[in-house]
């Protein structure tokens, strides 16, 4: 372990998600020095990207969530000081982080994803209503964790459903809602782990679903078939790598009616805490936390 040098787990950050990064930092950090690594926190928010030069830092887990630390800003400024870092790169990071701009490449390429449309303040809500049907999602293009989210059942909800989005980015979409069992895939080196399904009493799987909520399920086997789940992680790999992807990250989807999959979103800093679903898929292929944390740190790179 000593082969990677004095490490920086960059954790907390200025974005919405901090607490939740604040989370995943101190077990990611935990769990390196466990393992016999020199690992040390590092919140972007409290000192400048130079101390890492100026203290030795010859590597970087990112476990930074949301703006400034998931969509290519702080990836782009390790680059700059040539420091390997875990993850996405900065172009694939930007992109997926903007959930409008990732539908768009995959309605490309060929990825199934819901219809959506971009909100604005004086777009016919009414009119995005009848287009997309009800219920619809609307999401900030730039947030995680569900933040900023809400499900619309009523075209009269939706001037409220944009406040809110609104409140956390500049750009808001609008959703086609996937009435079908929500899935996910972890992606650690290339390799898609298993299946997760997520089953929850709310709404939709929301922030207090994600990180709070005692009642959330997390189905490992997914109980699909194994050649249905085979080709769910073969699509998440595409959709993964059509973004430009790379090292480790997580793809969500849900089943519409057909049973077909529909990809809502690539995150490419998950959520390392202890309801995290990537360490969960891990856990579940036989991967300890700490051989995760390692295994991620290993895939580091620069440029």
């Amino acid at each position: 372990m000593s082969d990677f040098g004095k490490v920086a787990v960059l954790m907390g950050g200025k974005s919405a998600e901090r607490p939740v990064s604040l989370k995943s930092g101190a077990m990611v950090l935990a769990a390196l020095r466990k393992r016999g690594v020199d690992a040390h926190a590092f919140d972007p928010a409290e000192r400048g990207l130079d101390s890492l030069v100026v203290q030795g830092f010859e590597r970087a887990f990112i476990a930074l969530h949301g703006r400034y630390g998931e969509d290519g800003t702080v990836q782009g400024a390790l680059e700059l000081l040539g420091i390997p870092y875990t993850g996405s790169g900065v172009l694939a990071s930007a992109l997926a982080m903007d959930k409008w701009r990732t539908k768009l490449l995959w309605h490309a390429a060929g990825v199934p994803t819901p219809r959506c449309e971009l909100l604005s303040r004086d777009a016919d809500l009414t009119g995005v209503a009848a287009r997309l049907g009800l219920p619809l999602m609307v999401k900030p293009a730039n947030e995680g964790s569900s933040i900023g989210m809400s499900k619309v059942r009523d075209a009269a909800q939706l001037d409220e459903a944009y406040a809110l989005a609104a409140n956390y980015d500049s750009v808001v979409i609008a959703e086609q809602f996937i009435d079908g069992p929500e899935l996910t895939v972890g992606i650690l080196g290339g390799d898609a782990l298993p299946v997760i399904r997520l089953e929850t009493p709310r709404e939709f799987y929301d922030y207090e679903a994600k990180y709070h909520a005692a009642d959330t399920r997390y189905l490992i086997p997914c109980g699909l078939p194994p050649d249905a789940e085979g080709a769910i992680q073969r699509e998440a790999l595409r959709a993964f790598d059509v973004l430009g992807c790379r090292g480790w990250g997580r793809v969500d989807l849900m089943l519409d009616g057909a049973g077909k999959p529909q990809f809502l979103e690539a995150n490419t800093s998950p959520g390392m805490t202890d309801h995290s679903l990537v360490p969960m898929a891990a856990r579940h292929s036989g991967l300890s936390f700490e051989d995760l944390c390692v295994r991620i740190l290993e895939l580091a790179h620069v440029g």
